[in-house]
Protein backbone atom coordinates (compact mmCIF):
# COMPACT_ATOMS: atom_id res chain seq x y z
CA UNK A 1 0.00 0.00 0.00
CA UNK A 2 1.83 3.23 -0.81
CA UNK A 3 2.93 5.32 2.34
CA UNK A 4 0.60 8.33 2.17
CA UNK A 5 -2.64 6.31 2.50
CA UNK A 6 -1.04 3.80 5.24
CA UNK A 7 -0.52 6.96 7.32
CA UNK A 8 -4.41 7.82 6.40
CA UNK A 9 -5.09 4.50 7.94
CA UNK A 10 -3.44 5.25 11.03
CA UNK A 11 -5.15 8.79 11.37
CA UNK A 12 -8.63 6.93 10.75
CA UNK A 13 -7.80 4.12 13.18
CA UNK A 14 -7.03 6.66 15.83
CA UNK A 15 -10.33 8.98 15.04
CA UNK A 16 -12.74 6.75 13.41
CA UNK A 17 -14.28 3.59 13.91
CA UNK A 18 -14.40 3.12 10.20
CA UNK A 19 -12.62 0.26 8.64
CA UNK A 20 -9.40 0.75 7.12
CA UNK A 21 -9.44 3.02 3.49
CA UNK A 22 -8.50 1.11 0.49
CA UNK A 23 -7.68 1.81 -3.06
CA UNK A 24 -10.44 -0.77 -3.82
CA UNK A 25 -12.83 0.91 -1.88
CA UNK A 26 -12.42 4.21 -3.47
CA UNK A 27 -12.98 3.25 -6.99
CA UNK A 28 -16.04 0.66 -5.94
CA UNK A 29 -17.50 3.73 -4.59
CA UNK A 30 -16.96 5.62 -7.45
CA UNK A 31 -18.41 2.68 -9.64
CA UNK A 32 -21.44 3.07 -7.57
CA UNK A 33 -21.79 6.74 -7.80
CA UNK A 34 -21.49 6.27 -11.47
CA UNK A 35 -23.74 4.04 -11.57
CA UNK A 36 -26.71 5.34 -9.64
CA UNK A 37 -25.75 9.24 -11.41
CA UNK A 38 -26.07 7.86 -15.33
CA UNK A 39 -30.12 6.85 -14.90
CA UNK A 40 -30.61 10.43 -13.07
CA UNK A 41 -28.67 11.95 -15.87
CA UNK A 42 -30.25 10.05 -18.35
CA UNK A 43 -33.89 10.96 -16.98
CA UNK A 44 -32.60 14.77 -16.52
CA UNK A 45 -31.86 14.73 -20.66
CA UNK A 46 -35.72 13.26 -21.03
CA UNK A 47 -37.49 15.91 -19.13
CA UNK A 48 -35.40 18.21 -21.26
CA UNK A 49 -36.84 16.73 -24.58
CA UNK A 50 -40.49 16.92 -22.58
CA UNK A 51 -41.61 13.75 -23.95
CA UNK A 52 -45.39 14.12 -22.80
CA UNK A 53 -45.82 17.04 -25.00
CA UNK A 54 -45.43 14.79 -27.80
CA UNK A 55 -49.25 13.27 -27.47
CA UNK A 56 -49.95 17.20 -29.31
CA UNK A 57 -48.02 15.46 -32.27
CA UNK A 58 -50.92 13.80 -32.97
CA UNK A 59 -52.46 16.87 -34.45
CA UNK A 60 -50.79 15.50 -37.65
CA UNK A 61 -52.01 12.69 -37.97
CA UNK A 62 -55.74 14.48 -38.25
CA UNK A 63 -55.03 14.86 -42.48
CA UNK A 64 -54.37 10.56 -42.39
CA UNK A 65 -57.70 9.62 -40.60
CA UNK A 66 -60.19 12.49 -42.16
CA UNK A 67 -58.95 11.36 -45.95
CA UNK A 68 -59.26 7.35 -45.10
CA UNK A 69 -55.90 7.01 -45.87
CA UNK A 70 -54.90 4.92 -42.94
CA UNK A 71 -55.06 1.54 -44.89
CA UNK A 72 -51.92 2.76 -47.44
CA UNK A 73 -48.48 1.85 -46.28
CA UNK A 74 -47.13 4.84 -47.80
CA UNK A 75 -49.23 7.36 -46.44
CA UNK A 76 -49.19 5.89 -43.10
CA UNK A 77 -44.96 5.89 -43.20
CA UNK A 78 -45.58 9.57 -44.32
CA UNK A 79 -48.02 10.64 -41.66
CA UNK A 80 -45.88 9.15 -38.64
CA UNK A 81 -42.64 10.27 -40.17
CA UNK A 82 -44.07 14.04 -39.71
CA UNK A 83 -45.23 13.49 -36.62
CA UNK A 84 -41.52 12.03 -35.72
CA UNK A 85 -40.23 15.15 -37.29
CA UNK A 86 -42.49 17.41 -34.98
CA UNK A 87 -41.55 15.49 -31.99
CA UNK A 88 -38.05 16.61 -32.82
CA UNK A 89 -38.78 20.10 -33.41
CA UNK A 90 -40.92 20.47 -30.90
CA UNK A 91 -38.14 19.55 -28.14
CA UNK A 92 -36.12 22.09 -29.51
CA UNK A 93 -38.10 24.47 -29.27
CA UNK A 94 -38.82 22.86 -25.67
CA UNK A 95 -34.47 23.50 -24.82
CA UNK A 96 -34.40 27.28 -26.39
CA UNK A 97 -37.19 28.08 -24.45
CA UNK A 98 -35.86 26.46 -21.13
CA UNK A 99 -32.16 28.00 -21.99
CA UNK A 100 -34.08 31.53 -22.33
CA UNK A 101 -36.09 31.05 -19.34
CA UNK A 102 -33.60 29.46 -16.91
CA UNK A 103 -32.97 32.27 -14.17
CA UNK A 104 -36.80 33.41 -14.15
CA UNK A 105 -37.78 28.99 -13.69
CA UNK A 106 -35.63 29.08 -10.88
CA UNK A 107 -38.00 31.79 -9.01
CA UNK A 108 -41.07 29.82 -9.73
CA UNK A 109 -42.04 27.23 -7.15
CA UNK A 110 -42.68 24.09 -9.26
CA UNK A 111 -40.57 24.64 -12.47
CA UNK A 112 -37.45 25.41 -10.38
CA UNK A 113 -37.45 21.65 -9.28
CA UNK A 114 -38.94 20.37 -12.59
CA UNK A 115 -36.95 21.99 -15.24
CA UNK A 116 -33.48 20.21 -15.62
CA UNK A 117 -31.76 23.58 -16.25
CA UNK A 118 -33.46 25.52 -13.82
CA UNK A 119 -32.76 22.71 -11.05
CA UNK A 120 -29.12 22.35 -12.46
CA UNK A 121 -29.59 18.65 -13.68
CA UNK A 122 -28.57 19.49 -17.00
CA UNK A 123 -26.32 21.99 -17.87
CA UNK A 124 -26.56 25.15 -20.66
CA UNK A 125 -23.62 23.53 -22.12
CA UNK A 126 -24.94 20.05 -22.12
CA UNK A 127 -28.17 21.70 -23.43
CA UNK A 128 -26.74 22.91 -26.29
CA UNK A 129 -25.12 19.97 -27.70
CA UNK A 130 -28.22 18.12 -27.46
CA UNK A 131 -30.12 21.06 -29.79
CA UNK A 132 -27.52 20.65 -32.00
CA UNK A 133 -27.78 17.16 -32.86
CA UNK A 134 -31.67 17.27 -32.26
CA UNK A 135 -31.84 20.11 -35.50
CA UNK A 136 -28.87 17.87 -37.52
CA UNK A 137 -31.53 15.10 -37.08
CA UNK A 138 -34.28 17.36 -37.91
CA UNK A 139 -32.53 18.64 -40.75
CA UNK A 140 -31.60 14.88 -42.38
CA UNK A 141 -35.29 13.82 -41.57
CA UNK A 142 -36.32 17.03 -43.45
CA UNK A 143 -34.37 15.66 -46.53
CA UNK A 144 -35.84 12.49 -46.35
CA UNK A 145 -39.92 14.46 -46.41
CA UNK A 146 -39.01 17.50 -47.99
CA UNK A 147 -42.85 18.13 -48.33
CA UNK A 148 -43.23 19.00 -44.69
CA UNK A 149 -40.29 20.99 -44.17
CA UNK A 150 -42.27 24.68 -44.49
CA UNK A 151 -44.28 23.74 -41.93
CA UNK A 152 -41.57 22.73 -39.88
CA UNK A 153 -40.08 25.70 -40.39
CA UNK A 154 -42.46 28.10 -39.69
CA UNK A 155 -43.21 26.45 -36.32
CA UNK A 156 -39.67 26.66 -35.37
CA UNK A 157 -39.84 30.05 -36.34
CA UNK A 158 -43.46 30.84 -34.58
CA UNK A 159 -42.08 29.34 -31.47
CA UNK A 160 -38.63 31.16 -31.39
CA UNK A 161 -40.38 34.39 -31.32
CA UNK A 162 -42.83 33.12 -29.19
CA UNK A 163 -40.16 32.85 -26.30
CA UNK A 164 -38.64 36.08 -27.16
CA UNK A 165 -41.15 38.21 -27.91
CA UNK A 166 -44.90 37.38 -28.63
CA UNK A 167 -45.94 35.25 -25.59
CA UNK A 168 -45.92 38.51 -23.52
CA UNK A 169 -48.55 39.87 -25.72
CA UNK A 170 -52.00 39.50 -24.58
CA UNK A 171 -54.29 37.64 -27.36
CA UNK A 172 -51.06 37.07 -29.16
CA UNK A 173 -49.60 34.42 -26.95
CA UNK A 174 -53.29 32.67 -26.95
CA UNK A 175 -53.03 32.83 -31.04
CA UNK A 176 -49.32 31.85 -31.09
CA UNK A 177 -49.56 28.69 -29.33
CA UNK A 178 -52.76 27.74 -31.60
CA UNK A 179 -51.20 28.44 -34.55
CA UNK A 180 -48.74 25.55 -33.63
CA UNK A 181 -51.54 23.23 -33.43
CA UNK A 182 -52.61 24.09 -37.12
CA UNK A 183 -49.15 24.14 -38.18
CA UNK A 184 -49.47 20.20 -36.79
CA UNK A 185 -52.33 19.69 -38.88
CA UNK A 186 -51.22 21.26 -41.83
CA UNK A 187 -47.62 19.76 -41.98
CA UNK A 188 -50.01 16.10 -42.26
CA UNK A 189 -51.99 17.27 -44.69
CA UNK A 190 -48.04 18.38 -46.71
CA UNK A 191 -47.17 14.68 -45.85
CA UNK A 192 -49.87 13.41 -47.54
CA UNK A 193 -49.66 15.97 -50.57
CA UNK A 194 -53.56 17.17 -50.01
CA UNK A 195 -55.08 20.64 -49.48
CA UNK A 196 -56.03 21.42 -45.84
CA UNK A 197 -59.44 21.29 -46.12
CA UNK A 198 -61.18 24.47 -45.10
CA UNK A 199 -63.19 23.47 -42.21
CA UNK A 200 -59.98 20.81 -40.86
CA UNK A 201 -58.79 24.19 -40.59
CA UNK A 202 -60.86 26.44 -38.78
CA UNK A 203 -62.08 23.46 -36.31
CA UNK A 204 -58.43 23.06 -35.62
CA UNK A 205 -57.72 26.79 -34.95
CA UNK A 206 -60.78 26.88 -32.96
CA UNK A 207 -60.27 24.06 -30.93
CA UNK A 208 -56.61 25.46 -30.18
CA UNK A 209 -57.73 28.31 -29.04
CA UNK A 210 -60.04 26.38 -26.61
CA UNK A 211 -56.89 24.54 -25.16
CA UNK A 212 -54.17 27.82 -25.09
CA UNK A 213 -57.19 29.96 -23.40
CA UNK A 214 -57.63 27.68 -20.92
CA UNK A 215 -53.69 27.09 -20.33
CA UNK A 216 -53.50 31.13 -19.68
CA UNK A 217 -56.75 30.48 -17.68
CA UNK A 218 -55.26 27.75 -15.33
CA UNK A 219 -51.79 29.82 -15.20
CA UNK A 220 -53.87 32.41 -14.08
CA UNK A 221 -55.96 30.90 -11.94
CA UNK A 222 -53.42 28.55 -10.02
CA UNK A 223 -50.08 30.49 -9.75
CA UNK A 224 -51.51 34.31 -10.19
CA UNK A 225 -50.77 37.03 -12.23
CA UNK A 226 -47.03 36.60 -11.14
CA UNK A 227 -46.61 33.19 -12.80
CA UNK A 228 -45.97 34.84 -16.47
CA UNK A 229 -45.92 38.88 -17.44
CA UNK A 230 -48.53 38.51 -19.92
CA UNK A 231 -50.91 37.35 -17.25
CA UNK A 232 -50.99 40.63 -15.47
CA UNK A 233 -53.23 41.81 -18.29
CA UNK A 234 -55.44 38.93 -18.22
CA UNK A 235 -58.68 38.22 -16.19
CA UNK A 236 -59.91 35.18 -15.41
CA UNK A 237 -63.48 36.17 -16.41
CA UNK A 238 -61.88 37.40 -20.05
CA UNK A 239 -60.60 34.19 -20.41
CA UNK A 240 -63.04 32.25 -19.61
CA UNK A 241 -65.32 33.71 -22.59
CA UNK A 242 -62.54 33.42 -24.78
CA UNK A 243 -62.15 29.65 -23.93
CA UNK A 244 -66.10 29.66 -24.16
CA UNK A 245 -66.27 31.06 -27.53
CA UNK A 246 -63.57 29.42 -28.63
CA UNK A 247 -65.31 25.68 -27.72
CA UNK A 248 -68.63 26.67 -29.30
CA UNK A 249 -66.85 27.61 -32.36
CA UNK A 250 -65.29 23.91 -32.59
CA UNK A 251 -68.21 22.25 -31.83
CA UNK A 252 -70.21 24.19 -34.98
CA UNK A 253 -67.68 23.45 -37.10
CA UNK A 254 -66.85 20.10 -36.62
CA UNK A 255 -70.51 19.64 -37.06
CA UNK A 256 -70.76 21.57 -39.96
CA UNK A 257 -68.21 19.39 -41.64
CA UNK A 258 -70.04 16.28 -41.07
CA UNK A 259 -73.40 17.17 -41.78
CA UNK A 260 -71.83 19.04 -45.37
CA UNK A 261 -68.77 16.57 -46.12
CA UNK A 262 -68.71 13.45 -43.98
CA UNK A 263 -72.15 12.50 -42.70
CA UNK A 264 -70.74 9.25 -41.63
CA UNK A 265 -69.70 11.20 -38.61
CA UNK A 266 -72.89 12.01 -37.02
CA UNK A 267 -72.11 9.20 -34.42
CA UNK A 268 -69.10 11.45 -33.33
CA UNK A 269 -70.17 14.62 -32.49
CA UNK A 270 -71.90 13.75 -29.12
CA UNK A 271 -68.38 12.64 -28.69
CA UNK A 272 -66.61 15.95 -29.14
CA UNK A 273 -69.92 17.23 -27.01
CA UNK A 274 -68.92 15.06 -24.29
CA UNK A 275 -65.28 15.48 -24.37
CA UNK A 276 -65.40 19.74 -24.31
CA UNK A 277 -67.63 19.00 -21.69
CA UNK A 278 -65.38 16.44 -19.49
CA UNK A 279 -62.09 18.76 -20.69
CA UNK A 280 -64.60 21.74 -18.75
CA UNK A 281 -64.90 19.92 -15.77
CA UNK A 282 -61.45 18.84 -15.53
CA UNK A 283 -60.43 22.54 -15.33
CA UNK A 284 -62.86 23.29 -13.08
CA UNK A 285 -62.92 20.77 -10.38
CA UNK A 286 -59.82 18.90 -10.69
CA UNK A 287 -57.60 22.15 -11.34
CA UNK A 288 -56.47 20.25 -14.19
CA UNK A 289 -55.66 22.35 -18.20
CA UNK A 290 -52.58 23.92 -17.85
CA UNK A 291 -51.19 21.75 -19.82
CA UNK A 292 -53.98 20.01 -22.09
CA UNK A 293 -51.55 16.67 -22.46
CA UNK A 294 -51.22 16.42 -18.73
CA UNK A 295 -55.03 17.16 -18.24
CA UNK A 296 -55.41 14.16 -20.81
CA UNK A 297 -53.40 11.88 -19.53
CA UNK A 298 -54.20 12.50 -15.91
CA UNK A 299 -58.36 12.18 -16.18
CA UNK A 300 -59.62 8.30 -17.51
CA UNK A 301 -62.75 9.29 -18.82
CA UNK A 302 -61.05 12.16 -21.05
CA UNK A 303 -58.46 9.44 -22.39
CA UNK A 304 -61.52 7.17 -22.90
CA UNK A 305 -63.50 9.74 -24.64
CA UNK A 306 -60.60 10.58 -27.04
CA UNK A 307 -59.98 6.90 -27.82
CA UNK A 308 -63.70 6.22 -28.28
CA UNK A 309 -63.66 9.44 -30.68
CA UNK A 310 -60.75 7.75 -32.57
CA UNK A 311 -62.18 4.70 -33.07
CA UNK A 312 -65.51 5.83 -34.02
CA UNK A 313 -63.79 7.95 -37.12
CA UNK A 314 -61.24 5.24 -38.16
CA UNK A 315 -64.65 2.96 -38.43
CA UNK A 316 -66.91 5.08 -40.14
CA UNK A 317 -64.47 6.31 -42.89
CA UNK A 318 -63.08 2.71 -43.18
CA UNK A 319 -63.33 2.15 -47.12
CA UNK A 320 -66.02 0.28 -48.31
Amino acid sequence: MPRHLTIFNDFLSLVSPLPPFHSADAKSMYDTTTRRASPAKARAFLRLLRPRQWLKNAFVLAPLMFTASFLDPDSLYKAFFAAFLFCLVSSSVYIVNDLHDAEADRQHPEKAARRPLASGAVSKKAAFCLLGFLTAALAAGCFFLPDVAPAIVAYALLNLAYTFALKNLPVVDIFSIASGFVLRVLAGADALDVPLSSWMFITSLCLALFLAAVKRRQELALSGADGREVLKKYSVALIDRYAEMSATGALVFYSLFVVSSRPQLAVTVPLVLFGLFRYWYVVETLDGGESPTEALLSDATLFLTVLLWIVACVWALWPG
